[in-house]
């Protein structure tokens, strides 16, 4: 089961990150997605271990292409995901999502 549209009331822009290049970070083309968006302030651990200060979470349907380090556009914010967390409630009926840490 995912999310239900009714509690997906934002819109996201969600460029994913494709590589790196000798000037920074490539991204992928980008698409919208149905998101919920809630602004608060956070301490989350990186994928590298480094404890960083998120301020928004995104709660997007499960099997969103948005990989960590993706560029996201938020409320007309534009920020990197610093942390994507998956919930799978592996076939029970709870709402399966993905999280997203902001910077």
């Amino acid at each position: 089961m995912t999310l239900p549209g009714w509690l997906l009331p934002h819109t996201v822009l969600i460029e994913p990150l494709a590589g790196s290049t000798g000037t920074g970070a490539a991204f992928g083309p980008g698409f919208t997605a149905p998101a919920m968006v809630q602004d608060k302030r956070r301490t989350v651990t990186s994928a590298t271990g480094e404890e960083v200060v998120s301020d928004t979470a995104v709660f997007l349907p499960a099997g969103t292409d948005c990989p960590s380090g993706s560029r996201v556009t938020a409320g007309g914010r534009v920020a990197i995901a610093v942390v994507v967390t998956t919930a799978d409630g592996g076939g029970l009926p709870t709402p399966d999502h993905i999280e997203i840490a902001l910077t």
